[in-house]
């Protein structure tokens, strides 16, 4: 089909809403997808209609995003709110679904913001009902103004913990305790990263602040935890761990999850561009130029998406991207482009001081990708730890092996949800490298698609050949 765009964004977090409006400013005929129904990505979801009861509750940091949406609005981008776009072909066409209808657009510069994703903490008794990631009762609270009923209890590492356990708070939920998982030694580790990171005071300061509060109501909190494990037969009951050898077990009708967040890469991966495994992050990371362009010429990725920076640092590189998809559709000159960019480098790079001292500090622990053979975790399909190790040894490998000795991966999600881990494990168990290992290959489409919304598609294909396009 022929271009109907000079640039499609997927995504309006940060970075997509701020690539979006870098485009049209550069006079790009610009189009802005986003499965959502409002602006604002999974940091500033629903900030355009919460209660302004709950935007106090979720602070200054999440309000900023009613700015960026307000400039959206302002900025004359076209876009389509609830679109959930399930594919994109190496041509840089678009197909995405509204309203139960699929449609195809296309344009010779795409820039996807695909966001973050929670990394998942596959330990035993992870799937029982009342085990969250502690970003979904976020999600719950950003949009529907509800939260945790009972005892809840957090785990894992990350300031996302912290953070959910501080608004969580301030709304009334009963905290049991925050069990945090990161070893003894991360400290160590990030301590030769703390001058850079004193250069971005504010984050610093902010994470002594929920500290600080935590304790100041009384929170308890553990440590270096380790064997943790969720007990329960119908439901959640408790989380046993153990500290300096010593087992605990707390009463919880709610557990909450999270061990940090890694890049989405599931449009990369289905385009087969170039990654990177990061090993700071302990994720895969497109491997990207300056301006976010990946090896497929067009594709541009933004945000964190691009690699765990946070939102802050999400708009700066949503704007360069922008730049460089103007640049290279000859609307403005490389050196109006670097002129343009020199600010906005600037400001990303005051963003990403604190990067290093944070991956450090927060590392999960090596036990999290190894996980005990009896825990979940592909839950699709309900492959254990013990399973994948026994395929390695039977012979698979690399991920999209494990199809064919198992279904793991071949769920809905395509292996969005365990595929880190199936790298990580097979890579041990192979001793190889998570680069040698690979990853699932994720093919059309990205999520699920109703069969009327395929045909609908076809009717639209056959309008477009009956008007000559």
């Amino acid at each position: 089909m022929n271009h109907t765009h000079d640039l499609i964004v997927i995504g309006a977090g940060p970075a997509g809403m701020s690539a979006a409006m870098t485009g049209a400013a550069e006079g790009l005929k610009t189009l802005l997808l986003d499965e959502q129904p409002r602006p604002g990505g999974q940091i500033y979801r629903n900030v355009t209609a919460v209660r302004p009861s709950v935007a106090a509750l979720l602070g200054p940091d999440y309000q900023h995003g009613a700015t960026l949406a307000s400039g959206l609005a302002d900025s004359g981008v076209e876009s389509a709110f609830g679109t959930l776009v399930w594919d994109v072909a190496p041509d840089l066409t678009v197909t995405a679904q509204r309203d139960g209808r699929s449609f195809a657009v296309r344009a010779p510069q795409i820039i996807a913001a695909t966001g973050a994703m929670e990394r998942s903490t596959p330990i035993p008794g992870w799937t029982l009902p009342g085990v969250l990631n502690a970003g979904a009762a976020q999600i719950a609270l950003k949009s529907a103004a509800t939260v945790p009923a009972g005892q809840v209890v957090l785990a894992g590492a990350g300031p996302l913990l912290l953070l959910v356990a501080c608004q969580l708070l301030d709304a009334g939920v009963a905290l049991q305790a925050i069990v945090q998982t990161a070893p003894a030694d991360n400290f160590t580790r990030a301590l030769r990263h703390l001058p850079a990171a004193l250069g971005a005071p504010a984050y610093l300061a902010k994470g002594l602040r929920m500290l600080w509060r935590l304790r100041r109501h009384g929170v308890p909190m553990y440590a270096a935890a380790q064997g943790l494990r969720v007990e329960g037969s119908e439901r959640v009951q408790a989380l046993v761990f153990q500290v300096a050898g010593v087992v605990h077990r707390l009463p919880a009708e709610v557990v909450l999850l999270h061990h940090g967040v890694v890049p989405n890469t599931q449009l990369g991966r289905l385009l087969r561009i170039d990654h990177a495994w990061d090993e700071a992050q302990l994720a895969w990371r497109p491997r990207l130029d300056a301006w976010g362009q990946s090896s497929l010429p067009g594709l541009r990725i933004v945000g964190d998406g691009a690699g765990i920076a946070g939102a802050l640092a999400a708009e700066p590189s949503g704007v360069l991207a922008a730049l460089g998809a103007a640049q290279a559709l000859g609307r403005i000159s490389a050196d109006a482009r670097d002129e343009r960019a020199r600010p906005v480098r600037r400001a990303l790079a005051r963003q990403l001081r604190i990067r290093p001292f944070l991956d450090a500090l927060y590392r999960p622990p090596q036990w999290l990708a190894e996980p005990v053979d009896e825990a979940i975790v592909c839950r699709c399909e309900e492959v254990t730890a013990g399973k994948i190790r026994e395929m390695a040894r039977l012979g698979c490998q690399g991920p999209n092996q494990t199809k064919f000795f198992s279904r793991c991966g071949m769920g809905p999600c395509q292996g969005r949800m365990c595929g880190l881990t199936v790298t990580q494990i097979l890579a041990r168990a192979l001793d190889k490298t998570p680069e040698q290992t690979g990853s699932y290959h994720i093919r059309s489409p990205l999520k699920p698609v109703p069969l009327g919304s395929l045909a609908t598609l076809a009717n639209y294909d056959e309008k477009e050949a009956d008007h000559g396009h």
